[in-house]
């Protein structure tokens, strides 16, 4: 049987590429914009409209921990809507809030469709219909992540000045549906739906002679899982909480119109740096990757700490960029090598829900610290040290014994 000249995987990657755009720009992007309209219109306290921020990525990593289950029973399509239709309802709503306690509601369904739309639902989706070049499909899908928030939060600034806050939500929520719905219809939930095998190969029986789904609690238990999903709870809550201020640490230094070139820069840096360990990434150690990617963004986080000069804020943020993105692809590399196939939706939710708890405190952290010691720096520090950390435990933490590979 020959292998048809194109491969039906692309456009489930082309599908999660636009998924991710909507759900990074709208749910990770766009709180930033909601809570600083937010402030502005009703006067509001920081605290007052951070912490719900804070329980919606709570109540999104319980959620995205079960989305492997979800995705299983139901398949892709009526996931997928379902999320859709949460993330365009909640951003409707907070268009239309008055009081406080409504943004606690709004950011929970929210949840419901940041879990459905999010980093495990984009790994589901594309693992099964890739092998060879698995690397390379996940990290073009996710460059759809960091183009939401190059596109889509500028855009919802756009549309504020435009139209207004509850305006421009409302365009917004029906732009997503617009798009979202019908391509949700191209979703199939892996290629024998199609009569083919990954990557359009033929179609056989797969399997792993001695081994068995080990299930969620005895993941748990095992401390080659914790190898993977340790490290990279502790990198991206660094990450993340860095994300969070860094536009407040450049601005003093470079100006509003530099600290926007500086994140922009270190945006473009996360798409580059993505795709091009996608294309190296299927024949190489993904544990080495991830530690390399930590290395160059401890030099990133150093310099953005240490340097005072345009210069060195430019190129901190820079490298900082580089492993943006490829700390959200590495960790579903490691679990397809070195765990069952029919575990790796399961696994992979559950390894970025505990991402999520943990990073949910990040942004947090490292306010505290700045106020604590006068400055970013003793953070930064602090980001620099968990992630130096979390690559010398991803790369001589257990792994799968010979025993297992066999």
């Amino acid at each position: 049987m020959r292998r048809p000249r194109y491969f039906y995987g692309w456009n489930v990657v082309a599908v999660t590429l636009v998924m991710a755009l909507f759900s990074w720009g709208l749910g990770f992007y766009g709180p930033s914009v909601y809570l600083a309209t937010l402030q502005r219109l009703h006067g509001w306290s920081a605290a007052t409209v951070a912490t719900p921020v804070t329980v919606y990525y709570l109540a999104g990593a319980i959620l995205v921990s079960r989305f492997g289950v979800a995705f299983s029973r139901y398949g892709p399509r009526p996931v997928v809507a379902v999320g859709t239709l949460a993330m365009a309802a909640s951003v409707a709503a907070l268009g239309s809030v008055e009081r406080p306690w409504q943004l606690y509601p709004a950011f929970l369904v929210m949840a419901l469709g940041w879990a459905a739309m999010s980093g495990a639902a984009l790994n589901t989706l594309v693992a099964p219909w890739f092998e060879r070049r698995r690397g390379l499909a996940i990290s073009l899908a996710y460059n759809g992540a960091s183009l939401g928030g190059v596109v889509v939060a500028p855009a919802l600034i756009v549309l504020i000045g435009a139209f207004g806050f509850a305006g421009a939500m409302q365009i917004a929520a029906g732009v997503l549906l617009a798009v979202m719905l019908p391509l949700t219809m191209i979703l199939h939930r892996d290629p024998s739906a199609l009569g083919v095998g990954p990557d359009g190969d033929r179609m056989q029986l797969r399997g792993v002679p001695g081994r068995r789904a080990a299930g969620r609690t005895g993941a748990l238990r095992a401390p080659r899982f914790w190898s993977v999903a340790g490290p990279f709870a502790l990198a991206l809550t660094a990450q993340v909480g860095l994300i969070t201020h860094l536009v407040a640490l450049l601005v003093p230094h470079l100006g509003t119109g530099g600290a926007a070139r500086a994140v922009s820069l270190a945006t473009i840096a996360a798409i580059a740096g993505r795709v091009g360990t996608g294309f190296v990434i299927d024949r190489g150690n993904p544990r080495i990757a991830t530690t390399l990617t930590l290395a160059v963004q401890i030099v990133g986080v150093v310099l953005l700490a240490r340097t005072a000069s345009a210069g060195g804020l430019y190129v901190g943020s820079l490298l900082f960029g580089l492993g943006v993105g490829n700390l959200v692809t590495l960790p579903s590399l490691i679990l397809q090598r070195e765990w069952a196939r029919e575990e790796f939706a399961g696994l992979i939710s559950l390894t970025l829900a505990i991402s999520q708890f943990t990073f949910a405190f990040g942004p947090a952290a490292i306010g505290i610290v700045r106020d604590w010691s006068g400055g970013y720096a003793a953070a930064l520090f602090g980001c620099a040290a968990l992630e130096a950390i979390a690559g010398i435990w991803v790369l001589f933490g257990p792994r799968r014994s010979a025993r297992e590979q066999a």
